[in-house]
């Protein structure tokens, strides 16, 4: 029992509930009780009444952040009654627009809160036609409930976006942080890569020309000695680099694949000289082109030459002194690469202790993850020879969106996770519109009932008014048909407060009361008219003055 009672009150008094709030909800509370016994006690109401409805409007002022829609009924059955909850009913209309999200519950709270409104007023003034108190009740409930309805809903919904505009900046700033470290890790990826190709393909060729040095009979030994020293320098500084590279493309790999790198580097007419410089170090190599040139996307024309470079140093490293050829193919549709070593021979005269060739295991990755970047592919294996072959299949206009080096491609990754352009933005609706529809309708709902209720006015007064020449006309002992046919029809809603007023009706009569068309008004007295009819025909008339 204890915990269900706790668990209503939290749900009744949702927290926190620092005492500046605290204070802050009570002085408000009791400024609506206030409001609403002044109101009670101006309207006529007793004491009693006005203080119970003050209670009532506080406890309820209280209860309407945790239960908008229970409070804005009840607030509107109480306001369809009297007066006092008027200013209750105001803000329980905002505050159910702005916390009461499902606009289905919305709409269905605000239909039976008007239902309730238009009820309890029918049931309090029952002998007011009912025409002129749905108009009346449906005016006053626009007025008094949806508008502030409808302005509570457009802050909240701006609240709202605002706030979710706020997140996403900052989801989009945390995003642009890791953007660009994604950025920074490719571009040491892309210059590890260059480092490999480029140092690692010089330092082979130092290597094979101090290789080559160290067995030429017509060197003294201390020159020999030399050529050693420069070929180990050469070998250790070749696997510091492999170890260097290791370690900035595995840090790397956390990030995006490496764009192609950026033209002017080296290309096909590039490798021309690549072959040149492996022939002057004393390899033989042979150079073949096939098929008819065509021109080369520039990452496709880097990829080319990269693979060219890696497979001599590679030819250098693994089969000195064996024969390579290197073939450019134009295929229809690709540019094929290839490189082909047979096995290494036995070098008569081989220095003992050679160190073995340094191999980081990146060259080959690298090489494929350019051929993929540019939508190609890199096969490498040995041959039935024992020798090795590598080869590239390279498309002449690369991979769609692979751009023209590795700043494209940082270009490409940052514009990754953008906002959408203004035309996307635009096309959202805003939720200004909406309540700006709702207040249009409402605005000209409430005036078409303005101009049918002045219509009804004028209607009703003309309904409930009898001309001096008509009551002149009439006299005691017609009957009660030929009277009601020059009479109006009446209306209670202007005479209703007369009929306790005036002299006292005959003994077992009924009486029907008029306004007088009479125009000698005195301020603050109407003056009125009385039929009264007995036994169906008119007994009594009267025509005097009655305090409004």
């Amino acid at each position: 029992m204890a915990r269900a009672w706790s668990k209503a009150v939290r749900t009744a008094f949702p927290g926190p509930w620092p005492a500046r709030r605290v204070v802050g909800q009570g002085a408000l509370a009791l400024l609506m009780g206030a409001v609403a016994a002044l109101l009670e006690l101006a309207s006529g109401e007793g004491t009693g009444t006005a203080v119970g409805a003050g209670l009532a409007v506080a406890v309820l002022w209280v209860l309407r952040p945790a239960f908008p829609a229970t409070v804005l009924v009840l607030t509107a059955a109480a306001t369809g009654w009297s007066v006092g909850p008027v200013v209750l009913l105001v803000c329980a209309g905002w505050s159910a627009g702005a916390r009461i999200r499902r606009v289905g519950r919305l709409i269905g709270a605000f239909l039976l809160g008007w239902v309730l409104f238009t009820v309890t007023g029918v049931f309090k003034d029952a002998a007011v036609s009912p025409k002129l108190i749905f108009g009346f009740s449906l005016g006053g409930f626009l007025l008094f409930a949806v508008l502030p309805a409808l302005w509570g809903r457009y802050r909240a919904q701006r609240r709202a976006l605002l706030d979710a505009l706020r997140e996403r900046n900052d989801q989009l700033l945390r995003e642009r942080v890791m953007v660009v470290h994604q950025a920074r890790l490719r571009e040491r990826h892309r210059i590890a890569q260059d480092m490999h190709d480029s140092l690692g393909h010089q330092l082979a060729l130092i290597s094979v020309h101090s290789g080559a040095l160290e067995v030429d009979r017509t060197l003294t030994d201390r020159q020999r000695e030399a050529v050693g020293v420069l070929r180990q320098a050469a070998v250790a500084a070749m696997r510091e680099l492999r170890e260097v590279v290791g370690v900035l493309h595995d840090e790397s790999t956390a990030g995006a694949p490496a764009p192609g790198a950026a033209p002017g580097r080296g290309g096909v007419d590039g490798i021309g000289e690549l072959v040149e410089s492996s022939r002057a170090a004393g390899a033989e190599v042979s150079f073949s082109r096939e098929g008819d040139e065509r021109p080369l996307a520039a990452a496709v024309d880097h990829a080319a030459y990269r693979i060219v470079q890696e497979a001599l140093t590679n030819a250098h490293k693994h089969a000195p002194g064996a024969p390579i050829a290197v073939a450019l193919r134009y295929e229809p549709d690709a540019l094929v690469v290839e490189v082909v070593n047979p096995r290494a021979p036995e070098l008569v005269g081989a220095r003992a202790g050679a160190a073995p060739a340094v191999s980081g295991g990146q060259g080959l990755t690298g090489l494929r993850e350019r051929a993929r970047l540019v939508g190609g592919m890199v096969h490498a294996g040995p041959t039935p020879e024992q020798g090795f072959r590598l080869a590239g299949v390279l498309p002449y206009e690369g991979a769609e969106g692979t751009g023209d080096g590795a700043d494209a491609g940082v270009e490409d990754w940052l514009l990754e996770g953008l906002p959408p352009a203004d035309g996307a933005e635009r096309g959202r609706r805003s939720p200004a519109l909406g309540c700006a529809v709702g207040v249009a309708v409402v605005g000209v709902t409430v005036l078409g009932l303005l101009i049918w209720g002045v219509v009804a006015f004028v209607q009703g007064t003309d309904d409930a008014t009898v001309k001096k020449s008509v009551y002149d006309e009439l006299q005691v002992g017609t009957p009660e048909p030929d009277v009601l046919r020059l009479l109006p029809r009446g209306n209670d809603f202007f005479t209703e407060d007369y009929k306790k007023t005036g002299p006292t009706p005959p003994e077992g009569a009924h009486c029907r009361w008029y306004l007088s068309g009479d125009l000698s008004e005195v301020w603050g007295e109407d003056n009125v008219v009385r039929f009264c009819f007995r036994d169906g025909v008119l007994v009594d008339k009267q025509h005097y003055r009655a305090k409004n």
